[in-house]
């Protein structure tokens, strides 16, 4: 079955008869699933179901709940989900030329992916091609309600099958995916049917193009491409090709500009670095860009500002709301990070920040001058929104002080650029007055005793392992390690949790008197790491996941991996580039603490506490 394709549009169509999804950067896919079988095929007919197993995995695992659906078409997009917005395409694109199933399991659990479900052809054997968009879309939805997977992109989840909601605002959901850097928006006729294989203008996709500027390396009149490069650490490097896009003159005079100036290498002529043109892509896989097209000529450009940095900064730029101020102002000196850098970081790794901050109450460390020598620091404590903070920063009165909750990226990086470079919150968003999470601070008299954090943390893990309880980890972006539990919403008290905290840091204290104390005395606690369970209560908080610190290493809060936690783990591992880095690499930890709060067991372990 070849999917319905759709036409390319500059323009998003208005009106009632429209309706608007986000566009994703991945493979379009059909999932055909009856009892006997569940296959994934590509638009052009090629079967990827052994290439994404963790496809197939999730749909078996939930067939009990599909059963009665069954058998079920669904035409969608295969992708690697990083933001509710956004899609990394080269992570798909890898796993599909992989034949080694030791190397494909790898890279599902590393970059795994997902099928965004946008249509239904399908249902119960029947099939719904001739329906409205509309039907589809509805009995899409009542489907997977009843499934119980999300009915929206979210990377706060496991589950491998998630749905594209329609939309009515398609100039709001545009504003969304640019902020994002989303690939683009699709419209769709609301009463349009479903027709294999027919490219139509009832579907309509406008890609959100983005500049970048590069230098000419070369020219091959073979297939008339015509390659750019950045540098990179003072070497070219080459990141893509283009052909399309020219005017005819444009193409004529830089052939004949090449032929005159270029050097013959084989078939192609070669060009030192001193032609600069902007080119127009959707993304950049890490070695090209997506979808080039030459966009015009940059005379006032010269090939060295043409960077591997400006190019990752043109392909994401800071939200327009905010105004950036003292970009080059340092403010981890010995770190060499400006707050461009930190400002780009933030906004990078905002989608699995935010889901923390949402609509909690938010106390900020800013520091005017960066972050300097011990003698040298003039930070301090912000609870209160600023008279001058602009009108897309959201607030929340509590006890006549007026804080700001940090509900999207653009208030994250006006915070940034206000230099707030620690965020602490407390352990419920506002409506609610029940903590959603337990949190053990481990903290160790010192930096060279981190050991002890380490040696409580596991401990606390099998414990809570043998309690059925789904515990997370991260570094404190200090010295310790905090550790977290999930808890449903509004459930349970401060008063449950301090008993349980209060009774698992007791009993690590009385099997292991010399390592561990809950003596709020320092001077009394010796050598022993501390474990606060009184910290943990309403109106305290705690530093958020990914938050940096104040300290001159630029160490981040950064989530782990359970296996990390070993002897050989140390908070200096954890500067803002390298947990960057990891970030891009898909290492996301706490990416289900949303999911794990739906079911953790808490309520029965807290009775057996209670006896």
């Amino acid at each position: 079955m070849k999917p319905m394709l759709l036409q390319t549009t500059t323009d998003l169509p208005t009106g009632d008869n429209w309706r608007y999804e986000v566009k994703y950067d991945g493979f379009r896919t059909i999932l055909f699933w009856t009892k006997e079988t569940i296959r994934l095929e590509s638009r052009n007919e090629r079967l990827l179901t052994d290439q994404f197993p963790e496809i197939h995995d999730f749909c078996q695992r939930i067939s009990n709940k599909v059963e009665a659906w069954l058998p079920i078409t669904i035409d969608g997009e295969l992708v690697h989900l990083v933001s509710p917005y956004r899609a990394h395409f080269a992570p798909i694109q890898t796993r599909s030329f992989m034949r080694k199933h030791e190397t494909i399991a790898a890279s599902s659990i590393k970059t795994p992916a997902t099928l965004l479900a946008f249509d239904i052809l399908e249902l119960k054997g029947k099939t719904l091609v001739d329906l409205p968009y509309d039907e589809r879309k509805k009995q899409l939805k009542a489907l997977l309600k009843a499934i119980d997977v999300p009915l929206e992109p979210t990377i706060q989840s496991n589950a491998c099958l998630q749905m594209i909601p329609a939309q009515t605002d398609g100039q709001a959901l545009w504003q969304a995916v640019e902020l994002h850097h989303g690939e683009g928006v699709v419209a769709k006729d609301r009463f349009s049917d479903w027709t294999e294989g027919k490219r139509t203008n009832r579907w309509l996709k406008k890609k959100n193009f983005r500049q970048v500027t590069v230098f000419l390396t070369a020219y091959d009149p073979v297939n008339g491409y015509f390659h750019f490069a950045v540098y990179r650490d003072g070497t070219s490097v080459e990141v893509g090709n283009v052909t399309h896009g020219f005017e005819d003159h444009e193409r004529e005079t830089l052939i004949a500009f090449m032929k005159q100036n270029g050097m013959k290498k084989g078939k192609r002529y070669v060009l030192e670095p001193s032609v600069c043109f902007d080119v127009d892509c959707i993304d950049f896989d890490g070695k090209h860009l997506r979808e080039p097209m030459f966009h015009r000529f940059r005379l006032d450009v010269k090939p060295a500002q043409c960077t591997w940095k400006s190019l990752q900064r043109q392909l994401a730029p800071l939200p327009p709301q905010v105004e950036i101020t003292h970009p080059d102002k340092p403010l981890w000196p010995r770190q060499m990070i400006q707050k461009i850098d930190y400002l780009y970081y933030l906004q990078e790794v905002a989608p699995a920040m935010l889901p923390f901050l949402i609509d909690r109450p938010l106390t900020v460390i800013r520091y005017p001058h960066g972050v300097r020598s011990n003698t040298e620091r003039e930070a301090f404590y912000q609870k209160n929104c600023p008279d001058y903070a602009p009108s897309f920063v959201k607030t929340v009165r509590l006890d006549e002080i007026r804080y700001i909750v940090c509900n999207d990226i653009q208030t994250l990086v006006w915070l940034g650029n206000q230099l707030a470079l620690e965020f602490h919150i407390p352990y419920h968003p506002v409506p609610y007055t029940k903590p959603s999470e337990i949190v053990f601070d481990l903290d160790p008299p010192s930096i060279s005793q981190f050991s002890l954090a380490v040696k409580a943390a596991q401990l606390m893990k099998n414990m809570f392992d043998a309690l059925k309880l789904q515990s997370f980890v991260k570094t404190s972006g200090g010295k310790g390690l905090q550790l977290y539990l999930p808890l449903p919403d509004n459930t349970f008290t401060y008063d449950d949790t301090r008993l349980f905290s209060k009774t698992v840091c007791e009993l690590l204290c009385s099997q292991f008197p010399e390592d561990f104390t809950t003596e709020r005395l320092k001077k009394h606690r010796g050598q022993r790491l501390y474990l606060d369970y009184l910290q943990h209560d309403e109106g305290k908080t705690i530093v958020a996941p990914f938050s940096p610190r104040g300290n001159e290493g630029g160490f981040i809060a950064t989530p782990l991996r359970w296996e990390e936690v070993t002897n050989t783990l140390s908070p200096d591992q954890f500067p803002m580039k390298a947990v960057l880095e990891r970030y891009r690499n898909g290492i996301q930890p706490f990416a289900t603490f949303a999911e794990a709060k739906k079911t953790q067991p808490f309520a029965d372990v807290l009775k057996k506490f209670k006896r």
